[in-house]
């Protein structure tokens, strides 16, 4: 199957006061139709910097290098106005935050038809009238009243409701989801990650799902790209990823994962020693191996390659796999 998008060697750099900060490093990944990929890891890796790099949503200070195909366009070398008719109407995003991403002084339904007025050119009765319809696709009760609600009368659930509702509303070919459930209570987590796969399974839209949180990748994620320091340690089909992870950032990520258990004999969860290095000075090497329990001279010295290990899943890692017992 055709990539739906294509991504290769991504790099995003900014200039800062403290040096040089490399965001992302030769990044590839591709997204196929109807397919929703997970893209993992700690704050700072470079994850929501990726997506935003990708529809020309990052700041003047930004550096981007590679190429993003998507619909025969490069989209890292089209014009402004080429990415705006692209952004919400053929990729849309689902910002993780609904509080800051909606206006407050205006009604969600107007919020939800702007984006249909924009780039569908319907009158703002009709808009009105789709967005009731939305808003009722993405089960907030009672949506003919919510529509003339502001979002400060919404619940947190509900305020990310609305912001898929805007999201799917031109029925996009990908929507990007990032950290859609962080600030959510873990019943409202679930309720909007069935939203998701509802919406996926009915609309047929392909997804890139950004969190660190595996709980979340395991239950709607297809496949997943682990990334650590601005670049791709490990990409797999979800099911291989949890069966047999080869990178040692991935095991300790899914070690520290609470369960029935699990933990040590005083019953704490494993944890990841140590905090991922400033982007301003990552090493040519492996970047995890400071905080690694298996490293040595090897993998400080050069960066590793992406070695294929199955069909679909690639590990840049000297030390692949759990250690034998």
């Amino acid at each position: 199957m055709e990539p739906l998008l294509d991504v290769r060697d991504l790099s995003v750099r900014f200039d800062t006061d403290d040096g040089t900060v490399h965001a992302v490093d030769r990044l590839s990944f591709d997204l196929r139709p109807g397919e929703v990929l997970g893209v993992v890891g700690e704050s700072g890796c470079g994850k929501s910097v990726t997506m935003m790099s990708i529809l020309g949503l990052l700041p003047e200070t930004a550096t981007v290098s590679g190429t993003a195909r998507f619909g025969g366009m490069d989209l890292l070398a089209a014009r402004a106005p080429e990415l705006r008719r692209v952004r919400g109407r053929q990729i849309s995003v689902v910002f993780q935050e609904p509080m800051t991403s909606l206006n407050p002084v205006f009604t969600v339904g107007r919020q939800v038809g702007e984006v249909l007025q924009r780039h569908l050119g319907l009158s703002r009765a009709a808009a009105r009238t789709r967005a009731i319809e939305l808003l009722d696709l993405v089960h907030i009760p009672a949506a003919a009243r919510r529509v003339d609600e502001y979002p400060h009368q919404l619940s947190g659930g509900m305020r990310q409701r609305v912001m898929i509702a805007m999201a799917i509303a031109c029925d996009p070919k990908i929507v990007i989801a990032d950290e859609p459930t962080t600030a959510l209570d873990v019943t409202i987590q679930a309720g909007i990650l069935d939203l998701m796969r509802e919406l996926r399974e009915r609309l047929q839209t392909a997804i890139v799902l950004i969190t660190h949180n595996l709980g979340v990748v395991a239950d709607l994620a297809d496949r997943v790209v682990v990334m650590y320091a601005g670049r791709k340690v490990e990409e797999a089909p979800v099911h291989e990823l949890f069966a047999r992870p080869q990178h040692q950032y991935t095991i300790g990520l899914l070690d520290a994962i609470p369960r029935r258990g699990a933990g040590d004999a005083n019953g704490r969860l494993r944890e990841i020693p140590g905090r991922v290095p400033s982007l301003a000075r990552v090493p040519e090497a492996c970047a995890f191996a400071p905080r690694c329990p298996r490293a040595d001279d090897p993998c400080v010295r050069a960066l590793p390659r992406l070695v294929r290990f199955s069909p679909g899943h690639v590990a840049a890692c000297v030390h692949p796999g759990r250690e034998a017992a």
